[in-house]
């Protein structure tokens, strides 16, 4: 029977989870058992939900879909920004360049950090049935964001004195830090909508955020092109329109759950002042998130980066090897946000044994698309740099590191998995050390040897370098996720009920 058949009531108190709520929907991608469902009992408290490879397969498929547009779409923000700025002036797309990496690493990746505790926190309250509490941990993590959003606003602030001492070219710095002071306005929008997606994920609500994003970026489009080539107002004109479009976000979203999936209120509590307590739990999970995304995104900066040192032809081709492999990314990256999601929920109505079942699902799965993607690049491997460069140097340079780079998808996407099943089990603290340590201590001194090392394999020897610290992230993870206890999981579900 379909765990997903519509809305059911069992008696689950003897199971040592609460009776989950009449009135939960077929769309959402929840737990809800039935009495037939119920395997066996087992440990302290354990529900077995039936379940099987072909329908975690067929859930999994019809939740990423929207998952995949949704991120792709968000991305399309950065793209569209660069595309008009880069028919602006060279100055000024050098200068939103380095505004957006600096963004990136000392924003942006903190909020996706930050978020990350609600993949474990959400996902698990509504899978055990507290569904009230997904509303009120989505406020506290609005409150933290906000607070955070102060030193990152003071940084965005003075980033063109910053800017200034560390890049050469002043007036490029000077342009960046104008460029970021305006963007700040977007950045509460934006923290917003990133908190608020987990709040309908957890939910299994993944088409919220794509309706918000079907919305929003031709708006965005729009607001470009009248900013920049009507008004003419340039650069600022461009953040501008970000700044608005970020700020739509959590607007739009509001509308969706309050108009559109009204029955998604039943998750909000409305506001309350135990939302400015116990923030023990969330910052804990909070920290290694951000970790997590930090060392990776600053990682792969430090790569770019380092390019700039070989020739200005290899910097070129790496912006092309990396805008491929970033698109690339969205895929394997929003299944496994479906991925945490399914097993947050799960765990948390203390389902191990289907969680498992699910998980060896998922790593079939995640194989076949990394070597889809794999197959993709390779046999695309003339073609795709000629979409980004006509200087056949360049070209050259990105078809050569192709390969490498098709060995690294496969990587990419074994390593989302297992980042994602750290999330869906509430140890994204594994996940944070973890990259910590592959990415400084193995991947990166690794790929700055093979390029300007003995070896003096230029890019190849960067991406190489990234081959083996995805390769190792994904060995190390997923033993910890095969080894660990999925028991203790659930009971710091029930730990944290309050």
């Amino acid at each position: 029977m379909d765990a997903l058949d519509g809305p059911r009531r069992f008696s689950a108190v003897s199971f040592g989870i609460p009776a989950l709520e009449n009135g939960a929907k077929a769309d959402q991608y929840g737990t809800i058992a039935d009495p037939s469902e119920l395997e066996a009992v087992l440990g302290r408290g354990e529900v077995v939900l039936h379940t099987t490879p072909k329908h975690e397969a067929k859930l999994l498929f019809k939740y990423s879909v929207p998952l995949s547009l949704t991120y792709f779409l968000q991305y399309c923000f950065s793209l569209t920004t660069i595309f008009v700025v880069g028919h602006i002036g060279t100055d000024e797309l050098g200068a939103v360049s380095l505004a957006t990496m600096t963004a990136n690493i000392t924003g942006l990746a903190v909020y996706e950090g930050l978020a990350t505790s609600l993949d474990t926190l959400c996902a698990q309250a509504y899978g055990s049935g507290k569904k009230e509490q997904v509303g009120l941990h989505l406020q506290r993590m609005i409150l933290l964001m906000l607070l955070v959003t102060i030193p990152i606003g003071s940084i965005w602030i003075f980033s063109g004195p910053i800017l200034s001492a560390l890049v050469p070219e002043r007036e490029l710095a000077i342009l960046a830090g104008r460029y970021l002071r305006i963007l700040l306005a977007g950045a509460p929008g934006y923290a917003i909508f990133e908190a608020g997606k987990r709040f309908t994920q957890a939910q299994g609500l993944f088409n919220a955020s794509l309706f918000v994003l079907l919305i929003t970026t031709p708006i965005n489009i729009v607001l470009n092109y009248v900013f920049v080539f009507v008004l003419h107002w340039g650069l600022t004109g461009a953040a501008c329109a970000t700044v608005i479009s970020n700020t739509l976000l959590p607007i739009l979203l509001w509308v969706y759950v309050y108009f559109v999936f009204p029955a998604s209120l039943e998750c909000w509590g409305g506001f309350t002042p135990d939302a400015f307590t116990h923030w023990g739990p969330m910052v804990k999970l909070s920290i290694p998130g951000i970790i997590m995304v930090e060392a990776e995104w600053f990682a792969f900066d430090i790569l770019t980066f380092s390019a700039s040192y070989i020739s200005t032809a290899h910097l070129a081709a790496q912006s092309v090897i990396m805008t491929t492999c970033v698109v690339m990314y969205h895929i394997p990256f929003s299944v496994s946000v479906a991925v945490s999601t399914r097993l947050g929920n799960l765990i948390g109505a203390g389902s191990i044994q289907a969680a498992r079942i699910a998980t060896r699902t998922y790593v079939v799965i995640f194989l076949i698309m990394g070597l889809l993607d794999a197959t993709f690049i390779t046999s695309m491997r003339n073609i795709l740099p000629q979409a980004f460069s006509d200087d056949p140097e360049v070209i050259s340079i990105a078809a050569s590191v192709v390969p490498v780079l098709a060995v690294f998808q496969v990587f990419d996407a074994t390593t989302a998995l297992v980042n994602s099943v750290l999330r869906g089990l509430g140890r994204q603290t594994i996940g944070g050390y973890v990259n910590l340590f592959v990415y400084y201590i193995v991947a990166v001194p690794l790929a700055l040897f093979l390029c300007f090392g003995k070896p003096d394999l230029k890019l190849m020897g960067l991406w190489i370098g990234c081959v083996v610290g995805s390769s190792l992230i994904t060995v190390i993870e997923g033993s910890y996720c095969k080894f660990t206890s999925w028991q203790k999981a659930y009971d710091d579900v029930v730990e944290r009920g309050e």
